[in-house]
Protein backbone atom coordinates (compact mmCIF):
# COMPACT_ATOMS: atom_id res chain seq x y z
CA UNK A 1 0.00 0.00 0.00
CA UNK A 2 1.51 3.08 -1.00
CA UNK A 3 2.32 5.69 1.80
CA UNK A 4 0.49 8.54 0.77
CA UNK A 5 -2.80 5.95 0.86
CA UNK A 6 -2.07 4.91 4.09
CA UNK A 7 -2.27 8.40 5.61
CA UNK A 8 -4.96 9.44 3.15
CA UNK A 9 -6.90 6.11 4.96
CA UNK A 10 -6.40 7.08 8.24
CA UNK A 11 -7.35 10.83 7.95
CA UNK A 12 -4.47 12.95 7.45
CA UNK A 13 -6.28 14.89 4.64
CA UNK A 14 -6.99 14.36 0.89
CA UNK A 15 -4.18 12.05 -1.38
CA UNK A 16 -3.14 15.52 -2.34
CA UNK A 17 -2.47 16.73 0.80
CA UNK A 18 -0.81 13.48 2.26
CA UNK A 19 1.83 13.07 -0.76
CA UNK A 20 2.83 16.78 0.13
CA UNK A 21 3.35 15.72 4.06
CA UNK A 22 5.78 12.93 2.72
CA UNK A 23 7.27 15.18 -0.06
CA UNK A 24 7.83 17.86 2.73
CA UNK A 25 9.92 15.18 4.95
CA UNK A 26 7.30 15.39 7.62
CA UNK A 27 6.26 11.66 8.03
CA UNK A 28 8.59 9.03 9.16
CA UNK A 29 8.41 5.53 9.24
CA UNK A 30 9.14 3.00 11.93
CA UNK A 31 10.99 -0.04 10.84
CA UNK A 32 8.94 -3.15 10.82
CA UNK A 33 10.54 -5.75 11.75
CA UNK A 34 12.41 -4.20 15.01
CA UNK A 35 14.21 -1.04 15.76
CA UNK A 36 13.23 2.11 17.46
CA UNK A 37 14.27 4.68 15.28
CA UNK A 38 12.31 5.80 12.71
CA UNK A 39 13.33 7.36 9.11
CA UNK A 40 11.82 10.12 6.96
CA UNK A 41 10.63 9.11 3.57
CA UNK A 42 9.98 11.11 0.90
CA UNK A 43 8.36 9.44 -1.63
CA UNK A 44 4.71 9.17 -1.03
CA UNK A 45 4.51 6.06 -3.52
CA UNK A 46 6.99 4.29 -1.38
CA UNK A 47 4.98 1.12 -0.70
CA UNK A 48 4.87 -0.16 2.65
CA UNK A 49 2.59 -3.05 4.13
CA UNK A 50 0.26 -1.57 6.21
CA UNK A 51 -0.65 -3.99 8.86
CA UNK A 52 1.19 -3.08 12.18
CA UNK A 53 2.86 0.08 10.46
CA UNK A 54 3.85 2.85 12.80
CA UNK A 55 5.09 6.36 11.50
CA UNK A 56 5.48 9.58 13.09
CA UNK A 57 3.52 12.91 11.15
CA UNK A 58 4.75 16.21 11.84
CA UNK A 59 6.36 15.35 15.08
CA UNK A 60 3.15 12.51 16.57
CA UNK A 61 3.69 9.22 16.69
CA UNK A 62 0.51 7.13 14.68
CA UNK A 63 -0.02 3.38 14.43
CA UNK A 64 -2.15 2.06 11.41
CA UNK A 65 -5.24 1.10 11.94
CA UNK A 66 -7.66 -0.15 9.74
CA UNK A 67 -10.68 0.08 11.78
CA UNK A 68 -10.93 2.72 14.57
CA UNK A 69 -12.37 1.73 17.40
CA UNK A 70 -11.77 4.44 20.39
CA UNK A 71 -12.96 4.43 24.32
CA UNK A 72 -13.17 7.93 25.83
CA UNK A 73 -13.67 9.44 29.22
CA UNK A 74 -16.80 12.12 28.53
CA UNK A 75 -16.44 15.04 30.37
CA UNK A 76 -19.66 16.48 32.05
CA UNK A 77 -20.82 19.64 30.08
CA UNK A 78 -20.07 18.09 26.48
CA UNK A 79 -22.46 17.24 23.86
CA UNK A 80 -22.17 13.98 21.64
CA UNK A 81 -22.99 15.93 18.33
CA UNK A 82 -21.21 17.10 15.53
CA UNK A 83 -23.27 20.55 15.28
CA UNK A 84 -23.63 21.02 18.95
CA UNK A 85 -26.02 23.66 20.13
CA UNK A 86 -24.64 24.45 23.92
CA UNK A 87 -21.51 22.97 24.51
CA UNK A 88 -18.28 22.17 22.99
CA UNK A 89 -18.89 18.73 21.14
CA UNK A 90 -16.70 15.11 22.63
CA UNK A 91 -15.00 15.40 18.83
CA UNK A 92 -13.50 18.28 19.56
CA UNK A 93 -11.78 16.56 22.31
CA UNK A 94 -10.37 14.13 19.43
CA UNK A 95 -7.14 14.80 17.36
CA UNK A 96 -7.76 15.44 14.10
CA UNK A 97 -7.08 12.81 12.11
CA UNK A 98 -10.03 10.47 13.92
CA UNK A 99 -11.82 13.41 13.05
CA UNK A 100 -11.41 13.08 9.14
CA UNK A 101 -10.82 9.62 8.72
CA UNK A 102 -12.78 9.02 5.34
CA UNK A 103 -15.94 6.19 4.89
CA UNK A 104 -17.04 5.38 1.94
CA UNK A 105 -14.91 8.13 0.06
CA UNK A 106 -16.08 10.54 2.08
CA UNK A 107 -14.84 12.57 5.09
CA UNK A 108 -16.61 11.63 8.31
CA UNK A 109 -14.46 9.94 10.88
CA UNK A 110 -15.48 8.51 14.19
CA UNK A 111 -18.63 8.31 15.14
CA UNK A 112 -20.19 7.77 18.70
CA UNK A 113 -21.68 4.52 19.71
CA UNK A 114 -25.03 6.02 20.91
CA UNK A 115 -24.94 9.13 22.95
CA UNK A 116 -25.07 9.96 26.39
CA UNK A 117 -26.08 13.49 27.28
CA UNK A 118 -24.56 16.82 27.80
CA UNK A 119 -25.14 16.46 31.86
CA UNK A 120 -23.58 12.16 31.45
CA UNK A 121 -20.01 11.61 32.33
CA UNK A 122 -18.30 8.30 31.67
CA UNK A 123 -17.95 5.50 29.09
CA UNK A 124 -18.43 6.62 25.38
CA UNK A 125 -17.43 4.47 22.40
CA UNK A 126 -16.31 6.12 19.01
CA UNK A 127 -15.55 4.04 16.04
CA UNK A 128 -16.26 3.69 11.62
CA UNK A 129 -17.29 0.61 11.66
CA UNK A 130 -20.76 0.75 11.21
CA UNK A 131 -21.49 -2.95 11.99
CA UNK A 132 -19.62 -2.23 15.42
CA UNK A 133 -22.33 0.63 15.98
CA UNK A 134 -25.01 -1.27 15.16
CA UNK A 135 -24.22 -4.49 17.20
CA UNK A 136 -23.39 -2.41 20.07
CA UNK A 137 -26.15 -0.40 19.90
CA UNK A 138 -29.12 -2.50 18.87
CA UNK A 139 -31.38 -3.67 21.81
CA UNK A 140 -31.02 -7.05 19.98
CA UNK A 141 -28.15 -7.76 20.93
CA UNK A 142 -28.77 -7.26 24.73
CA UNK A 143 -25.11 -5.70 25.17
CA UNK A 144 -25.39 -4.11 29.30
CA UNK A 145 -24.61 -0.77 30.02
CA UNK A 146 -23.80 0.00 34.15
CA UNK A 147 -24.76 3.46 35.46
CA UNK A 148 -23.89 4.96 38.87
CA UNK A 149 -26.27 6.87 39.39
CA UNK A 150 -26.36 9.71 42.14
CA UNK A 151 -30.23 10.51 43.22
CA UNK A 152 -32.14 13.62 44.90
CA UNK A 153 -33.77 11.54 47.09
CA UNK A 154 -33.34 8.80 49.51
CA UNK A 155 -33.38 5.21 47.78
CA UNK A 156 -35.63 2.35 49.09
CA UNK A 157 -35.75 -1.33 48.52
CA UNK A 158 -39.39 -0.51 46.87
CA UNK A 159 -37.90 1.34 44.04
CA UNK A 160 -35.67 -0.80 43.54
CA UNK A 161 -38.08 -3.59 42.76
CA UNK A 162 -39.89 -1.61 40.87
CA UNK A 163 -36.81 -0.74 38.21
CA UNK A 164 -36.59 -4.24 38.24
CA UNK A 165 -40.18 -5.11 37.53
CA UNK A 166 -40.39 -2.93 35.28
CA UNK A 167 -41.90 0.69 34.78
CA UNK A 168 -43.92 2.48 32.05
CA UNK A 169 -42.52 4.86 30.23
CA UNK A 170 -44.76 8.01 28.36
CA UNK A 171 -44.09 6.92 25.14
CA UNK A 172 -43.68 3.53 25.35
CA UNK A 173 -46.56 1.12 27.48
CA UNK A 174 -45.04 -1.88 27.29
CA UNK A 175 -42.26 -2.31 30.74
CA UNK A 176 -38.83 -1.36 30.81
CA UNK A 177 -36.61 -3.55 33.19
CA UNK A 178 -33.61 -2.51 34.59
CA UNK A 179 -31.37 -5.93 33.76
CA UNK A 180 -29.64 -5.25 37.52
CA UNK A 181 -30.23 -2.93 40.19
CA UNK A 182 -28.31 -2.10 43.85
CA UNK A 183 -28.12 0.19 46.22
CA UNK A 184 -24.71 1.31 46.86
CA UNK A 185 -25.92 4.18 49.18
CA UNK A 186 -28.50 6.05 50.17
CA UNK A 187 -28.43 8.32 46.99
CA UNK A 188 -26.41 6.57 44.71
CA UNK A 189 -27.63 3.48 42.94
CA UNK A 190 -25.77 0.90 40.38
CA UNK A 191 -28.27 0.54 37.53
CA UNK A 192 -27.55 -2.16 34.09
CA UNK A 193 -29.74 -1.66 30.91
CA UNK A 194 -29.18 -3.66 27.90
CA UNK A 195 -31.58 -1.02 25.96
CA UNK A 196 -30.83 2.30 24.90
CA UNK A 197 -34.35 4.63 25.13
CA UNK A 198 -34.26 8.53 25.29
CA UNK A 199 -33.48 9.95 28.39
CA UNK A 200 -34.01 6.27 30.25
CA UNK A 201 -32.18 6.56 33.16
CA UNK A 202 -33.61 9.69 34.43
CA UNK A 203 -37.28 9.02 32.61
CA UNK A 204 -37.33 4.86 34.59
CA UNK A 205 -35.79 6.77 37.91
CA UNK A 206 -38.57 9.49 37.67
CA UNK A 207 -41.61 6.78 37.31
CA UNK A 208 -40.18 5.65 40.73
CA UNK A 209 -40.78 9.20 42.09
CA UNK A 210 -37.13 9.76 42.48
CA UNK A 211 -34.89 12.69 40.21
CA UNK A 212 -31.32 11.61 38.85
CA UNK A 213 -29.08 14.61 40.26
CA UNK A 214 -25.58 12.57 38.68
CA UNK A 215 -25.36 10.30 36.01
CA UNK A 216 -22.04 7.96 34.66
CA UNK A 217 -21.58 5.38 32.38
CA UNK A 218 -19.09 2.95 33.80
CA UNK A 219 -19.48 -0.39 32.00
CA UNK A 220 -20.24 -1.61 28.43
CA UNK A 221 -20.39 -5.30 28.05
CA UNK A 222 -17.01 -6.67 30.22
CA UNK A 223 -15.08 -2.92 29.73
CA UNK A 224 -14.99 -0.72 32.46
CA UNK A 225 -13.78 2.36 32.59
CA UNK A 226 -10.06 2.63 32.85
CA UNK A 227 -9.20 4.77 36.05
CA UNK A 228 -6.55 6.27 34.33
CA UNK A 229 -8.64 7.64 31.44
CA UNK A 230 -9.07 10.93 33.06
CA UNK A 231 -12.34 13.30 31.84
CA UNK A 232 -11.53 14.39 28.33
CA UNK A 233 -8.76 11.68 28.20
CA UNK A 234 -8.82 8.78 25.21
CA UNK A 235 -7.10 5.87 23.87
CA UNK A 236 -7.50 3.22 21.54
CA UNK A 237 -9.18 0.00 21.93
CA UNK A 238 -6.81 -3.42 22.41
CA UNK A 239 -8.16 -6.19 20.58
CA UNK A 240 -8.61 -7.49 24.29
CA UNK A 241 -10.80 -4.76 25.12
CA UNK A 242 -12.97 -5.32 22.11
CA UNK A 243 -13.01 -9.18 23.30
CA UNK A 244 -13.93 -7.38 26.44
CA UNK A 245 -16.73 -5.67 24.82
CA UNK A 246 -18.86 -8.77 23.94
CA UNK A 247 -18.26 -10.51 27.29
Amino acid sequence: MQLQDILYSQGFGTRRVCAGLIQQGLVQVYPQHGGEMPTTCVESATEFVADGLRFRVQGVDWSYHDKAYIILNKPIATECSQKPSTYPSIYTLLPPPLRQRPQRGAVQGVQAVGRLDQDTTGLLLLTDDGKFIHRMSSPRHHVPKVYEVTLKHPLDDKQVQRLLAGVVLDDDPKPVRAAACEAMSDHCLRLTLTEGKYHQVKRMVAAVSNRVEALHRARIGGLSLPADLAPGQWRWLSAHDLEKLSA
